[in-house]
C-alpha cells in the first residue's frame, strides 16, 4: 500500500510541476509586482491625487478609493490627478396594482479620467457603472436605510472596478511607455 502512495505523491507533484511550467509560459505577470520598468504597481496607485468630490456621495467614493490607492495617505507631490464625476437613476420595478413600487434599482455611474499633474495630458479615462436592487417597504425609513445600503453597496463596487482599472493600466500601459 505504501508504493501506491509514494506513486500518488510522485504524480501530483509531476502534475504541480507541469502546472508551474505552463503558466510561467503563458505570459502571466502579478497585477500588483513589478511591471516592464521595475516599478511596482502600487507605488505608481499612490501617486494618485484623487480630486475633491461634491457631496456625501463623493465624499464615501473619494475615502473608498483614497484607502484602496493612497493607504498611506494623499501624496504630497502626486504624479498623477484622477477626477471623477457621480450620477445615479432610480427606477422602480415591482409595481402594485395600486400603482406603488415595491422594488428599486439605484444604478451608480461614475466617469473618471487620469491625467498628469504637470502638463494635464489626460492618460486614461473611463465609466464605471454599478446596479443594486433594494425592496421598498412600508416604513419610509427602512425603504431609506435598504437605498442607502445599496448606494454603499454600489459605491464599494465602483472603487474596486476604477482601483482594478488603474492598476491594469499602470502595470500594462505605464511601465512600457516609461522603459
Amino acid at each position: 500500500m505504501s508504493w501506491f502512495k509514494a506513486l500518488r505523491r510522485a504524480g501530483l507533484a509531476g502534475g504541480a510541476l507541469c502546472l508551474a511550467l505552463a503558466v510561467s509560459a503563458c505570459g502571466f505577470q502579478p497585477l500588483y509586482g513589478r511591471n516592464d520598468s521595475g516599478q511596482r504597481t502600487q507605488d505608481l496607485l499612490a501617486q494618485v491625487r484623487i480630486q475633491p468630490l461634491p457631496d456625501r456621495v463623493g465624499q464615501q467614493l473619494h475615502n473608498l478609493l483614497r484607502d484602496r490607492l493612497n493607504p498611506r495617505g494623499q501624496p504630497r507631490e502626486p504624479t498623477y490627478n484622477l477626477q471623477i464625476r457621480i450620477s445615479e437613476t432610480l427606477e422602480d420595478l415591482g409595481i402594485r396594482k395600486d400603482e406603488t413600487a415595491t422594488r428599486s434599482n439605484l444604478t451608480v455611474f461614475a466617469d473618471f479620467v487620469l491625467s498628469e499633474t504637470g502638463t494635464g495630458q489626460e492618460l486614461f479615462k473611463g465609466r464605471s457603472r454599478s446596479i443594486n436592487s433594494y425592496n421598498i417597504l412600508d416604513s419610509q425609513f427602512a425603504t431609506l436605510f435598504s437605498e442607502s445600503d445599496a448606494r454603499k453597496r454600489a459605491l464599494r463596487e465602483i472603487s474596486d472596478e476604477i482601483g482594478n482599472r488603474l492598476a491594469v493600466y499602470f502595470a500594462r500601459i505605464a511601465g512600457k511607455s516609461r522603459s
